[in-house]
């Protein structure tokens, strides 16, 4: 029988030309989603850049201002703060203190530019000499103990104007214990963002190197999860979510891609991911070395990130994303 076959399915037609290709797709980036990192410290006059993140800088607060007017210009208009302080102690003084790099940070930023919406990385390990993200009793971190300085370091950050604050540490019972702090002090309207599915990453190196935070001895997978495990990490975004958190975050991202999407299968809050340094910088090197076209995987990879659920993504590369945008 020679009867021809006819091909009634043809997906290609959805593909044929560019206009039907925009019209059809399926997930979208806006800047307006994005939140860009921005290392702080004391001094003045300081703009160094990070060795292992190229066009990535340490900032003093007077020189941060030419970088947010400049993101502000591409609609970035979200910040996330990490704070580099000039003196550590194994308590972390400065990240409660009145005169501490992020205090004056949230007041500086907020006078001269009311618009930009500032959320602070909550977390010891920027602060104390020893680099763990809580305090350390016996050279193990006391989950209990720490609790109460993330307590005080909430209260501070959210009297000196911050409009999210993102607990880190993966510390047990952080978010429920901020949560009241912030809501006995007057602050019941400011949201929590919580690093809920942190995972012990391999990708954090060049993170530690920018924010002068890396763990003095041992390492961090007593309260960071192991990246083997999926099921903890809704375990632990269930438990947030109970105890007050408004946003839950994934970290890093383009590794764990298969967690995001578990997440948004399975809440109804907002899901933020953190595209991470080590992914940042191995983009970056590939790129140097003309192996690859830096645009192009960049957006590919945010576009990922988003495709698999996330709806805010904390990205290096959101300045030169947004930059792209801009001259199309």
């Amino acid at each position: 029988m020679n009867e021809e076959i006819k091909i009634n399915k043809r997906p290609r037609r959805l593909r044929g030309t560019s206009s039907i290709r925009s019209l059809t797709q399926e997930n979208h980036l806006n800047v307006r989603n994005f939140v860009y990192p921005l290392f702080i410290r004391t001094g003045k006059n300081q703009k160094i850049e990070v060795e292992s993140m190229p066009d990535i800088y340490q900032f003093s607060i007077d020189q941060v201002m030419y970088e947010i007017e400049d993101l502000l210009k591409l609609n970035v208009d979200k910040f996330i703060l990490f704070g580099i302080p000039d003196k550590k102690d194994e308590y972390g003084s400065n990240a409660l203190s009145d005169n501490g790099i992020i205090q004056k940070s949230l007041v500086e930023i907020k006078k001269r530019f009311p618009e930009a919406f500032l959320i602070t990385d909550l977390c010891m390990c920027e602060y104390t000499d020893h680099g763990h993200c809580g305090i350390i009793k016996n050279e193990e971190l006391d989950n209990d103990a720490t609790l109460e300085y993330l307590q005080k370091q909430a209260i501070s950050h959210a009297k000196f104007g911050v409009d999210m604050i993102a607990p880190s540490g993966m510390i047990d019972g952080a978010v429920k214990y901020i949560r009241y702090a912030l809501d006995s002090n007057m602050f019941k309207n400011l949201p929590i963002m919580s690093y809920s599915a942190k995972f012990a990453s391999n990708f954090y190196g060049p993170f530690r190197y920018a924010a002068e935070s890396a763990p003095q001895y041992g390492d961090r997978k007593s309260y960071q999860m192991s990246f083997s495990n999926r099921n903890e990490a809704l375990k632990e975004v269930k438990i947030d979510i109970e105890e007050g958190a408004d946003i839950i975050m994934v970290k890093p991202a383009l590794s764990f891609l298969d967690i995001i999407r578990d997440v948004k299968n399975t809440v109804n809050v907002p899901i933020a991911a953190y595209n991470v340094s080590g992914e940042y910088s191995m983009v970056k090197a590939a790129s140097k070395q003309n192996w690859i076209d830096e645009n192009k995987i960049i957006n590919e990879i945010l576009t990922s990130i988003k495709r698999a659920g996330a709806d805010i993504i904390i990205s290096y590369f959101a300045k030169k994303y947004a930059k792209e945008i801009n001259q199309k």
